[in-house]
């Protein structure tokens, strides 16, 4: 039987204790594009024996696990206080959720006690499960585009098995508004509130490593993270705002945005002590363009480099 690209789907839910099977439904579905797979990663082994004469040897796989990559378009559940679909995998790559029921939800950065998530990836009936699954997360928005979040996330092999797609029902997941002036609002950036925005990125790059240990549990760590971006905004005159003398001070500044108008579709990010990088220029239709990458840093609190709030 030929499998169609097609007919291609995931779901996703968090598990009660690291690697146990949640069970996920098609009532779990998630709405993801650019999906990628590697349903078997592994370290190679070789047996390299000598034996009079050339050619391969065998191998033996070590450590094996399971590598995907998606894309879930940056919108809210539809409703303000209930958590979007893509809430298991975010709570996966080490962020701490705070729902307050009617009003909001949000995630920040947490650095012990990290969940994990279940991921069922079917293909025309045939599914891969991944168990114990944790990432990383980035933000991409451009101006005329739909804006992302990019998940790259690890689990634990487990024998693919042929099993009919599940009915599925989407739901928390509402149409996402484009990156636009308009749909896009309260950019600020070390106070300056005026500045033309043109492209946002922002990646939590957690430093994830796969263990498996002689007596030890087969496991998806986060053991870092070091949250950086860049964004890319019109050069003003320098007695508009002088980001150069942000980069180049000891001070960190404020760094937000609200994606969307209307409650339930409102996603705001917040990086309130951004420490600015070197900036460069570059040329967009003929105008100047300001490119700042950035680093989101932590007070002495901690955890709370950045916020992700959906209201």
């Amino acid at each position: 039987m030929t499998l169609r690209t097609s007919q291609r789907l995931l779901l996703a839910k968090i598990e009660s204790s690291y690697g146990s099977d949640p069970t996920a439904a098609g009532t779990d579905a998630v709405l993801v594009r650019n999906m990628e797979i590697t349903p078997l990663q592994s370290d190679v082994v070789e047996r390299e024996l000598i034996r009079g004469y050339m050619g391969n040897y065998d191998i033996l796989l070590a450590n094996q696990r399971v590598e995907i990559s998606f894309e879930v378009e940056l919108a809210g559940s539809g409703a303000a206080g209930t958590a979007p679909k893509w809430d298991a995998i975010m709570r996966s790559c080490g962020n701490s959720v705070n729902e307050v029921t009617g009003t909001s939800v949000t995630y920040a950065p947490r650095s012990a006690s990290f969940e994990s998530c279940t991921l069922e990836y079917f293909v025309d009936g045939v599914r891969h499960k991944l168990t114990g699954c944790r990432g990383s997360f980035a933000i991409t928005g451009e101006v005329g585009q739909i804006p992302v979040i990019n998940f790259t996330m690890t689990g634990l092999f487990n024998a693919p098995t042929d099993t009919a797609n599940p009915s599925t029902t989407y739901a928390n997941q509402t149409t996402p508004v484009i990156f636009k002036n308009g749909n896009t609002t309260n950019f600020t950036l070390f106070g300056y509130a005026t500045g033309a925005l043109q492209s946002f990125s922002f990646d939590q790059s957690n430093t994830t490593v796969y263990r498996e240990l002689v007596g030890g549990t087969k496991e998806v760590l986060i053991t870092d993270r070091r949250p950086n971006g860049t964004i890319v905004l019109e050069a003003e005159l320098l007695a508009t705002h002088n980001f150069f003398t942000d980069a180049t001070g000891t001070s960190t500044g404020t760094n937000t945005f609200q994606h969307g108008q209307l409650a339930g579709n409102i996603v705001t990010f917040s990086a309130p002590q951004t420490d600015l990088g070197s900036p460069t220029y570059s040329d967009s239709d003929g105008i100047q363009m300001l490119n700042l990458p950035y680093n989101a840093t932590p007070t002495n609190a901690g955890n709370n480099e950045y916020s992700i709030v959906c209201t």
